[in-house]
């Protein structure tokens, strides 16, 4: 029944239990308040408050509904975020789009494989958001992939649009790649020797026999440059028609910041030798040999800070599916490296870093020395603009040491990983050595 402002008022003051609900009903409280207050405070004006409770009423049902939606919402990307979370760290493995590209283990002696990639049924495949048609015509000179060690090899074919071996297949090059394995205490003794005196002829050969042509091209990334280079250098092999070097050091003193620890090194590694009878290469390889746990943390150290902002923007996107299958794919590869033998350690360190022999174009090779001179195959090197581990300053100086008349630098976009596999690999490093080995491997 109709009644008085005062009545009205009192009414809603004395029903102090239904205010309490102020804290999860406050918008429809205040709109209350404002009706109540907009109203003349005189006797006799009257309010309805059949209407007043059914418009109170209402906007309950609104809020209600809005809220409800809003923690709906709010729920299902919580789960999508603790179901994305929980996969990338406990079951990453799941996650990963490398090593999809089709391959033939064509020799395994029971660590080191030789993989042929089986040539493409697509008539055009996806490359980093673009369409690349796929050649008929195919190269007569194969690559052969030298790859370093310490990593996997998930590298070379990292996504399914965004593979090197799968752009080399789609551009006409058939394609070979030596995959070291996962060397263990037992080779700990294996050093620069051993790698490029005994297994690389003996690889290079059985992809020629399979092939069916003797030419190669030799594409060796970081340390696999230094094997590719020894190769050449030391066996003086006529038929590397083309070599293609990515990020190996070169003038490692020339190397940025990691360049003038090494100097120092150099200096006190003089001193040594002049005063006391310490050798580095005196000790027991077995007490060099490096964990792979080790690899992941010197590689992540290179760039500590963009390692941990690498993970926070992972905690950022975890609501979307697609970055943390990326970031899954991408950490498969920087979290799992392998181990260094501790005869490898031995002479890079020495020979490559503090001895700088490449600087002066020469390589020792257990009791042999590689003249870089002997070079005589056509050379392509990248360095890469953000490479903070092998500078721009210290790949350069090799086309100055090579024989070959047919030379060319290129400094491209990208760290030390990227020049090989980032991002704008595909239209920087990518499509210039495809264009480039298209006119010398006829």
């Amino acid at each position: 029944m109709p009644q008085t402002l005062p009545q009205t008022i009192a009414i809603v003051r004395n029903g102090r239990a239904f205010l309490q609900l102020g804290q999860c009903f406050k918008p429809q409280l205040g709109y209350i308040s404002r009706q109540l207050h907009s109203m003349p405070c005189r006797q006799g004006v009257t309010v309805n408050i059949n209407d007043l409770t059914q418009n109170i009423r209402q906007r309950v049902r609104e809020q209600t509904a809005t809220l409800n939606q809003s923690s709906q919402r709010v729920r299902a990307r919580a789960e999508v975020a603790l179901t994305n979370a929980s996969d990338r760290f406990f079951r990453a493995d799941k996650l990963t789009l490398a090593d999809q590209t089709l391959f033939r283990v064509l020799f395994d002696d029971g660590l080191i494989k030789l993989r042929y990639y089986l040539p493409l049924n697509e008539e055009r495949i996806p490359v980093d958001g673009e369409t690349l048609q796929v050649e008929k015509r195919r190269h007569r000179v194969p690559v052969v992939i030298v790859p370093p060690l310490a990593v996997k090899m998930s590298i070379y074919d990292l996504f399914p649009d965004r593979s090197l071996v799968k752009y080399l297949l789609a551009r006409g090059y058939e394609v070979y790649l030596i995959d070291w394995g996962v060397p263990g205490r037992k080779h700990t003794h294996f050093n620069l020797n051993t790698y490029i005196s005994e297994f690389m002829p003996q690889f290079l050969q059985r992809i020629r026999a399979h092939a069916g042509v003797e030419d190669l091209t030799l594409h060796g990334w970081s340390l696999g440059g230094v094997f590719t280079l020894g190769y050449s250098a030391l066996s003086r092999d006529p038929h590397i028609r083309n070599i293609v070097i990515v990020g190996t050091p070169i003038d490692g003193h020339a190397s940025g910041a990691i360049g003038k620890m090494y100097q120092q090194l150099a200096k006190q590694a003089n001193w040594v030798r002049k005063n006391t009878s310490f050798r580095v290469h005196n000790i027991n390889p077995n007490w060099l040999h490096t964990p792979g746990w080790a690899n992941v943390l010197a590689f992540k150290m290179l760039s500590p800070v963009g390692s941990i902002m690498g993970y926070w923007d992972l905690l950022k996107q975890l609501g979307d599916r697609e970055y943390v299958v990326n970031h899954a794919t991408n950490g498969a590869f920087l979290d799992n490296m392998v181990a260094y033998p501790g005869g490898i350690v031995q002479d890079m360190l020495i020979r490559v870093w503090i001895d700088n022999d490449l600087a002066d174009g020469l390589m020792t090779i257990g009791e042999q020395t590689a003249d870089l001179l002997q070079i005589k195959a056509s050379l392509l090197a990248f360095a890469g603009k953000s490479d903070t581990m092998v500078t721009a300053d210290a790949v350069r100086p090799l086309l100055g040491l090579v024989g070959s008349s047919d030379s060319r630098f290129e400094h491209i976009s990208g760290g030390h990983m990227g020049i090989l596999a980032g991002s704008k690999a595909p239209k920087e490093a990518w499509r210039l050595m495809a264009n480039w080995l298209s006119e010398r491997s006829a």
